[in-house]
């Protein structure tokens, strides 16, 4: 699953109860490349594809201390002097520096000092967080989550919502399945899976 290549169906499929909308080729572009390994080929596009970057960092952050897996003290000192010592500062000096470092200029870009703070902070992520075991487990809990109500529904396709039923007419089981689970929020995945699986108070007393 790549959201990127799922935003881009969205737009052009799904929304507007499958007539899609009409979108500039500019403005495809930048949600297709927002992030992945392909470059966007706007500057427009890669305002979006900076602002994804800041976001994720910081808003990552924050959900980390909140979850009790990062204490803010343990944030690497160097990058707190260059980008600021709180989810707001962090957020101003990386916009601000991309202002004026692109400003005239032909790309859109941070200065060294901020590209490299940005990028340590990204690999502190990467090492503390995102490869934690904690985050292994909360993924391999969503992981069966997810497995289980994609088993469900290529069973009883009839059972999702009518336009996801047009689209297995239309593209088959597994591009419906796939459309319907991509548009659940976490809460109602989570609801979904409990009112299909887990039994209720009374039938297990």
């Amino acid at each position: 699953f790549k959201h990127n290549v799922q935003s881009l169906r969205m737009v052009d499929v799904l929304e507007k109860d499958g007539a899609g909308l009409n979108l500039t080729w500019e403005v495809r572009d930048g949600i297709r490349n927002h992030s992945g390994d392909e470059e966007p080929a706007t500057l427009e596009g890669w305002c979006v594809r900076r602002a994804d970057r800041i976001a994720y960092i910081n808003h990552d952050i924050d959900d980390a201390i909140r979850g009790g897996v990062l204490k803010p003290f343990e944030l690497p000192r160097r990058c707190l002097t260059v980008l600021g010592d709180t989810h707001s500062k962090r957020i101003n000096t990386m916009i601000l520096d991309i202002v004026r470092n692109s400003a005239d200029q032909p790309f859109v870009c941070m200065s060294p000092e901020v590209s490299e703070a940005s990028e340590e902070l990204r690999d502190f992520l990467f090492k503390n967080v995102y490869n934690d075991d904690w985050r292994e487990e909360e993924e391999r809990r969503c992981d069966y989550v997810l497995t289980a109500l994609y088993d469900y529904y290529s069973k009883n396709p009839s059972l999702m919502p009518t336009e996801y039923v047009q689209i297995d007419y239309r593209e088959g089981v597994d591009r419906a399945v796939c459309d319907f689970l991509a548009c659940m929020t976490d809460r109602y995945a989570t609801d979904d899976f409990t009112a299909l699986f887990v039994p209720n108070d009374f039938a297990i007393r």
